[in-house]
């Protein structure tokens, strides 16, 4: 036996004596019992396939990026796409910014988005509550009324939309674009489903106890759906943000355009220089981005919640 030998012999049964329990395997080798685990050829395609997944979804994004500061002597139309600007710049930002008010659409989508998620939480919560944990009577009508706006395409209410903003007098305003995204009947009966495993004889303690209905809503139904609340308000100012076919119906002037109309507008006039579009869609996305980053964990926690916390 060579000195090597003995010393790694000697390291093994150090290793053997400390107690640490061996490194689990990903995979599972032939013969093995434990199916849960894939082969090490399953595991192979697992990640081939996880890899051609990000470069469809993440490659479209990185192109765009990648033009928003290329400059006008290169070539956009590589093969294979160069991702690396040779000349980068941010001349294409400063263009978009001097022949549109960027940052006045961002803020009126901002604006419209906010308001909604504040008006789509409260709303939602409320009739969640109402739906899952009170009795009253017209209770199957209500949910039969919610399922049914569900099944009816967007498309089809706009023109009744459109004939109540403006009857109300606020067509070319941004409480026009607000009003019909105030409540959407499906963050409802999300809620509805979150306060459904809500275990009623704890409503009734607190009834029992003096507890009103706000306080219930307050101290028991709120800390049980805070995770759901968390989906509702991300899909709201997605939502809302990304929206274009209502605030283009409802705004005529382009002095209170929300910041997808403004960049409809600027792919309009524009459409020659895909490095100008590509800017102005890198701004749009950028609170999307920000948002969904921050807010990632409440969201993916979101829809597990559900137990009375103590």
């Amino acid at each position: 036996m060579t000195a090597t030998e003995a010393i790694v012999r000697q390291e093994g049964r150090e290793r053997r004596g400390t107690g640490k329990p061996a490194k689990e395997k990903l995979f599972r080798t032939g013969g093995a019992g434990d199916i849960s685990k894939p082969t090490v050829g399953g595991l192979v395609f697992r990640y081939v396939l996880l890899v051609i997944v990000l470069v469809l979804v993440i490659g479209p994004f990185l192109w765009q990026l990648s033009t928003s500061f290329k400059g006008p002597g290169e070539n956009l139309y590589t093969f294979p796409p160069n991702l690396i600007p040779t000349q980068p710049t941010l001349e294409n930002y400063t263009k978009v910014t001097d022949f549109i008010p960027v940052y006045q659409y961002a803020w009126h989508s901002l604006f419209v988005a906010l308001v909604q998620v504040v008006s789509n939480v409260v709303f939602a919560v409320f009739g969640g509550y109402a739906l899952a944990c009170m009795k009253f009577r017209g209770k199957g009508i209500a949910l039969g009324i919610l399922f049914s706006t569900m099944l009816l395409p967007g498309e089809v209410t706009v023109t009744s939309n459109l004939l109540t903003i403006n009857g109300l007098g606020l067509a070319n305003t941004l409480w026009g674009v607000i009003l019909p995204g105030a409540i959407g009947a499906m963050n409802v009966l999300l809620v509805a489903t979150a306060c459904r495993m809500i275990p009623a004889e704890v409503l009734d303690a607190a009834t029992v106890d003096g507890a009103t209905t706000w306080q219930r809503i307050r101290h028991i139904v709120w800390p049980n759906v805070r995770g759901m609340v968390s989906v509702v308000a991300i899909f709201t100012f997605i939502g809302a943000w990304d929206d274009y076919l209502w605030p283009l119906m409802v705004i005529t002037d382009p002095n209170n355009y929300t910041l997808t109309v403004g960049m409809a507008y600027l792919n309009s006039n524009f459409s020659p220089d895909p490095r100008l579009i590509a800017a102005g869609t890198i701004i749009a996305l950028v609170p999307i981005i920000v948002l969904f980053s921050v807010t990632q964990r409440f969201f993916f926690s979101g829809v597990q919640e559900g137990a009375v916390k103590g």
